[in-house]
């Protein structure tokens, strides 16, 4: 449960804290929480109380590179009232997390280098005062978690993960997520690093591999690309067999594999 005092707003006195009655959801599921308010010394109307997700993204712009925050979704879960001085109100909300939602932990453990969290926005005297960021932590999809295990049993190692501006095809959302691996097992012959985004919908995830292929005599290194389709119904050991077949076909480069 995270508790945490988000702001006085616009020097009116009035405060707000968001009680998420877990920090921990996958995609698909149900945010549940609640807004509380405190009145300060006179009434003040409420004109709206909004909730954002919002995430951190790597932006590239020339040769600069850059983090900003980004909403992904932004819903209203109160409409106008009026907090007399001194009362307090306290709002339930529910919010879906999208199914396109980054992950940010796995196992239970925060995965590197992702920042995904919950404001609350307070629309007060005809502005908007939003509070600080409280941590979100998205687990993966059964089907996710089943990709990251393979690739864990073939041997690639976890280097980190982040969010990079940019909408692929398929996708709704305005960044996606790359998570990195440096290749292991029997795959380090063909490639230095993979990187593994996935989009997720509510029947079915595509998962997108990239990986940079090692160099051969007389011959630079190159990216190499696959995409492919899961469903959630499928059994587990067909995800395997597309994965196998995905890094089979990447790892193809005259006559190599």
């Amino acid at each position: 449960m995270v508790f945490r005092k988000l702001m006085a707003a616009f020097g009116a006195g009035v405060e707000v804290d968001t009680v998420l009655h877990s920090t921990s959801v996958r995609p698909g599921e149900l945010l549940r929480g609640t807004v509380n308010f405190r009145g300060g010394g006179s009434d003040y109307k409420v004109e709206g109380i909004f909730i954002d997700l919002t995430a951190v993204v790597e932006v590239e712009s020339g040769d600069n590179e850059y983090r900003s925050t980004y909403s992904f979704l932004h819903q209203q879960v109160a409409g106008a009232f009026q907090l007399a001085a001194g009362a307090a109100h306290s709002q339930p909300f529910e919010i879906p997390i999208p199914w396109e939602t980054p992950i940010s932990a796995i196992g239970g453990h925060p995965l590197h280098g992702m920042k995904l969290g919950v404001q609350t926005e307070l629309a007060l005297a005809g502005a908007l005062d939003k509070g600080d960021l409280d941590p979100l932590f998205v687990n993966p999809l059964p089907a996710q978690e089943y990709i990251i295990a393979a690739l864990d049993r073939m041997g690639f190692q976890f280097k980190k993960a982040d969010l990079e501006r940019g909408t692929l095809y398929g996708s709704t959302m305005p960044f996606f997520q790359e998570i990195e691996y440096y290749a292991g097992g029997q795959w380090r012959r063909y490639f230095n690093e993979l990187e593994l985004t996935f989009i997720a919908g509510p029947s079915q995830m595509d998962v997108i591999l990239e990986a940079d292929k090692r160099g051969g005599f007389l011959t630079s290194g190159q990216d190499a690309y696959n995409r492919f389709t899961v469903r959630y119904t499928d059994p587990p050991g067909s995800a395997d067999q597309a994965l196998q077949r995905g890094l089979e076909a990447m790892a193809r480069h005259r006559g190599w594999f």
